[in-house]
């Protein structure tokens, strides 16, 4: 049974679930674009399977959590619109279906936060963007302008009971995309820069063994280290007296003195009284190398042993992001940070959590425990740790690891998980107020992905979103044939205050194009061609044929892609 009833220009639709009558109750024969955003993967899948059935031209953007499954729907999706509708074009196809995980989409700003500075990073096909906030310069200081100024932050950012990322009107609210004049009558903001950077970082361990390995310094103890040490040390010394005593070749003294050692050389009864000694030395040191021996072959078996179990934090490990939940969200964000090689201990309360295997293949050092429960944060060194991230499913458990995390260590980095946003904003102006010396963010990961889902329904390449405040810019690359605000204008012209800004051109042509800038980029197989172009000229003339990367609101975004192309009927270019 379902109902229909009218919001405002919109209709919601109440099912028990979207079967094949409610979606066409809900029009899907005649929609132009369908999101399916269950929790549950496989309830996306069978609803998007009936949906393309029902319409091939159909844009779908779906939410799944497991990777390859969805590069395999998308596949499967895409063909089946191709043999339903042969007419089907290159633009409706390559927006024909998009699958994205919340995860993926939010990860880099949840990571982004344990990062010194505020810092907020996009990365795709080998683009890396980082959102870099500036503090207001001094006075006789020049500000770094990065590539461009992407928002100047409210003027409430610096005022312990400032609202973050308020979206109240006025100098409190922060102010996307500015042009020169905002940004030089902005006196004592801050401001958000964009940076490009290329990844040179080593490239990823391959093989069976790969993240499996322990590292040397973990086989044995730091005892065993220096006592092997000292016996090597011993050694070399009694091989270089034997050498100047009895003066032979170095190398016979050196394999004379090891037979010694090992108690395996003949009794030197006839040879010099140094001989003698040098003998007797030998013997008894490798008596007392013999325990030494023992113990780390028995510390080397203990630690292979338990290389498939978890790690304990070390004793003394400091600077360090203590990682709260290891859900799906907790997953994808540690695995961002170890790439980028910060140092994490995990705190997980259920054994069984879909990240556990994660943080035992990559040797995290985690604690099993109820993070509310006295002794946990302890276990997992919070008073010396650099930040805390809390991103379990609950809330008032976040809330609570935080507020205790802050009465150990009061200048704690701290990013909250909280889904509901005006209590997230409560939380951020609360903790402020109590902590103004402290760094604190709130973010919801449905906040985060939101955009990344509602630029898909409009069938643009969303390369990911940057928050500002409690704000988002998106990141999203476009061909520029159809857009009378961007075609046949200059760099310069297209730029729009508060909505959209041309940041980069694709020096490609349109043969040697990446269909998707956001898919992963493997050097090993994909052949050279042009990158993109960070420094574009101003007076430079947007051609129909371009692709530009640019930022946007989501109202600027909508606006500039929201008018039909004189080209066709489809929306957009692509």
């Amino acid at each position: 049974m379902s109902a229909t009833q009218p919001v405002g220009i919109l209709t919601a639709l109440e099912a028990l679930t979207a079967d094949d009558a409610a979606l066409t109750e809900a029009g899907v024969d005649r929609a132009a674009a369908l999101a399916l955003v269950y929790d549950d993967d496989e309830t996306n899948i069978r609803a998007a399977l009936i949906a393309r059935r029902r319409n091939p031209r159909l844009r779908l953007v779906i939410r799944l959590y497991n990777r390859k499954l969805g590069q395999h729907l998308e596949e499967l999706l895409d063909q089946t619109a191709i043999l339903a509708t042969p007419a089907l074009d290159a633009a409706e196809l390559e927006a024909s279906t998009t699958v994205l995980s919340d995860a993926d989409t939010a990860t880099p700003a949840l990571a982004a936060t344990a990062i010194a500075g505020s810092s907020k990073v996009v990365q795709a096909d080998g683009l890396l963007l980082r959102a870099a906030e500036r503090t207001p310069p001094s006075r006789g200081e020049v500000a770094d302008p990065g590539l461009c100024t992407l928002a100047l932050l409210s003027a409430t950012t610096n005022d312990p009971a400032g609202a973050e990322g308020s979206d109240r009107s006025g100098d409190e609210a922060p102010l996307l995309l500015p042009d020169d004049r905002d940004v030089a009558a902005a006196t004592g903001r801050g401001t958000v820069v964009l940076e490009a950077v290329s990844y040179e970082g080593p490239p990823p361990r391959t093989g069976p063994l790969a993240g499996r390995s322990a590292p040397l310094g973990s086989l044995f103890s730091r005892r065993v280290r220096w006592s092997i040490a000292g016996a090597v040390a011993a050694v070399l010394a009694l091989a270089v007296t034997s050498w100047i005593v009895t003066g032979d070749d170095p190398r016979h003294a050196a394999y004379v003195t090891v037979l010694d050692l090992f108690a395996i050389n003949d009794p030197a009864t006839d040879e010099q009284p140094a001989r003698k000694i040098l003998q007797l030395l030998s013997g008894a040191l490798g008596m007392l190398l013999l325990p030494v021996m023992v113990a780390a072959v028995f510390e080397a078996l203990g630690t292979f042993r338990t290389a498939s179990q978890l790690r304990h934090p070390p004793r003394g490990l400091h600077g360090h992001v203590v990682l709260l939940g290891l859900g799906k969200i907790g997953t994808r964000v540690l695995a961002r940070l170890r790439e980028l090689d910060i140092p994490v201990v995990c705190v997980e309360q259920d054994p069984e959590a879909r990240g556990l295997p994660l943080a035992r293949r990559l040797r995290v050092p985690t604690v099993i425990g109820d993070v509310t429960e006295e002794g946990v944060l302890e276990a997992a060194k919070i008073d010396r740790a650099h930040a805390l991230l809390a991103l379990t499913s609950s809330d008032t458990t976040n809330l609570e690891a935080t507020l205790y995390a802050r009465s150990v260590t009061p200048d704690l980095r701290v990013a909250l998980r909280l889904y509901d946003d005006d209590f997230a904003t409560a939380v951020y102006r609360t903790l402020r107020t109590a902590h103004p010396n402290a760094v604190t963010r709130s973010r919801s990961v449905s906040t985060l992905a939101a955009p990344a889902f509602a630029g898909a329904m409009m069938g643009r390449q969303i390369l990911g979103a940057i928050p500002i405040e409690r704000r988002v810019l998106l990141i999203a690359a476009l061909t520029v044939v159809g857009h009378p605000q961007l075609e046949g204008r200059t760099v310069a012209e297209a730029f729009r205050p508060g909505a959209w800004r041309v940041l980069a051109l694709d020096a490609a042509t349109p043969d040697e194009r990446r269909p998707d800038l956001a898919s992963p980029h493997h050097h090993e197989t994909d052949s050279p061609r042009p990158g993109l172009v960070w420094d574009l000229h101003p007076g430079y003339v947007l051609q129909p044929h371009d692709r530009v990367v640019l930022a946007a609101t989501r109202h600027g975004l909508a606006e500039l892609l929201g008018r039909p192309t004189p080209h066709g009927s489809h929306r957009g270019p692509w």
